[in-house]
């Protein structure tokens, strides 16, 4: 039995300015499955990621992992220098064969559908940031960045890459009044002590399948000085009251697996996990 891919219609190029391409496999010449190679630049470096698997017909035959081989191929001839690819968060099959294959879980997905806005605990308040402290804590929150992807298994060079190296681009162009972005600080009752922490979030990241947006917790911070107080779940709690009071009703976040104190916050909150990113070099 010969198991093959072949590209089910034409290459295309991504938004990124990479390539991406969707590729059949066949089983003796019939189609039993499919996956999805993409490649994009990350800085000097091509990254790879491998999507869209599935295998339709035969499953429990290795077809799924000579699918998943075959595409580590194609990103290496396209130049790629490490491969990721996005588990769903239920598929237990799925995250075993990329174990298997040598992938490393890197970060999680998670998300909740918001209801209602939550109390905040008392003896706080939120502030909108001083546009005076922005450029200092984008740059504190770019380096924490940093230093997690190279917690995950990313090198020195690929996590530099990822960040967009010496010149990476404004997320916030402008400024504390960029539209579509809550930048908040969590002081105290009379707003004289603190701040204790901050949240950042996107309120329309994406839109869901049914037209929804999804908003995202970019960055969250809790001041090293006011730390195991509890103010990241206040922090988070703050972060729904904003959302649910633009009207979004979906909040996500990526969060390192080895983080394993906020895994389990944003377990205590609700949140599920959707999908799970593993990776390698090639």
């Amino acid at each position: 039995m010969t198991t093959t891919l072949r590209p089910e219609g034409p290459e295309t190029p991504t938004a990124a300015g990479g390539r991406t391409r969707r590729w059949l496999i066949l089983s003796n010449g019939h189609p039993v499955g499919a996956l999805r190679t993409t490649a994009d630049p990350q800085g000097s470096q091509l990254w790879g990621r491998i999507s869209e698997l599935e295998i339709t017909e035969g499953r429990g035959r290795g077809r799924g992992t000579f699918g998943a081989l075959a595409a580590e191929e194609v990103l290496r001839n396209w130049g790629c220098t490490r491969v990721d690819v996005g588990v769903p968060g239920a598929a237990a099959t799925a995250r075993g064969l990329a174990v298997a294959l040598g992938y490393t879980e890197r970060a999680l997905s998670m998300s909740k559908r918001l209801v209602a806005a939550p109390a905040l605990p008392a003896g706080v308040s939120a502030r909108p940031f001083d546009p005076a402290d922005l450029d200092d804590w984008l740059a504190r929150s770019a380096e924490g960045y940093r230093r997690s992807l190279v917690g995950s298994g990313l090198t020195e060079e690929q996590a530099r890459a990822r960040t967009g190296g010496d010149d990476p681009p404004n997320p916030v162009p402008q400024g504390v009044d960029t539209p579509g972005v809550v930048l908040r600080r969590l002081y105290g009752a009379d707003g004289g002590e603190g701040p204790y922490g901050s949240i950042w979030v996107q309120l329309r990241l994406r839109d869901l399948p049914d037209g929804e947006p999804l908003a995202w917790v970019m960055g969250v911070e809790v001041s090293p000085d006011h730390r195991g107080r509890g103010h990241g779940r206040t922090l988070m709690l703050l972060a729904e009251r904003e959302c649910l009071a633009a009207g979004v009703h979906d909040l996500g976040l990526n969060v390192f697996t080895r983080n394993e104190v906020a895994v389990r916050l944003y377990d205590s909150l609700g949140y599920e996990v959707t999908e799970r990113l593993y990776g390698k070099p090639l």
